[in-house]
């Protein structure tokens, strides 16, 4: 059974180190393009929804850049699942995982990226700083929606994370995690 690829369509977004800078529906402030605030599945939202199936896969096959979003978007839902226990409560959640977003924003091109050998190298420094603003904003988008989805039970707000959510923590996509 192939791994589950992104869907949606980059066709006129401006790509750095094999990353697209698609538009983002967001609150949070950065570089990423503002997306119709009616859109309701973007980048982020796939990334949350194919990271349980991809998560089982040891090998994917990069059709399109987006595909390298979406490695890289589970690659962090990975690292901040890592951070999550059973008793872990939504405030400390918030507020470890936020940390996590901003704090040593590791891009593609960087050597302790885990799978920078699937990615064309950067043009020059300027380009890695703006996709280095635009993964920090990226990464805490992601943190803002999976707290939203991991902390919930029969569909009501719950005070801890979700046992099923939890049990991907040991999965690694293609047995590779960021430190």
């Amino acid at each position: 059974m192939p791994a589950y690829h992104s869907a949606l369509p980059h066709p006129d977004a401006r790509v750095i180190n094999g990353i697209p800078l698609v538009p983002l529906v967001t609150k949070v402030r950065g570089p990423a393009p503002y997306a119709d605030p009616s859109l309701t599945y973007d980048a982020i939202s796939e990334a949350i929804d194919l990271f349980r199936p991809n998560s089982m896969f040891k090998n994917f096959e990069i059709k399109g850049n987006g595909d390298r979003l979406l490695i890289y978007a589970i690659l962090f839902i990975s690292q901040c699942l890592s951070k999550l226990r059973a008793n872990t409560s939504v405030a400390e959640a918030t507020k470890s995982l936020h940390s996590l977003a901003v704090t040593n924003v590791v891009i593609p091109a960087d050597p302790s990226f885990p799978l920078q050998q699937m990615y064309p190298p950067v043009a020059d420094r300027g380009e890695a700083d703006q996709l280095r603003q635009y993964l920090s904003q990226l990464r805490q988008e992601i943190v803002l929606r999976l707290i939203a989805t991991i902390y919930v039970a029969d569909g009501q707000p719950s005070q801890f994370p979700s046992k099923w959510w939890l049990s991907f923590q040991k999965r690694h996509f293609m047995g590779k995690s960021m430190k």
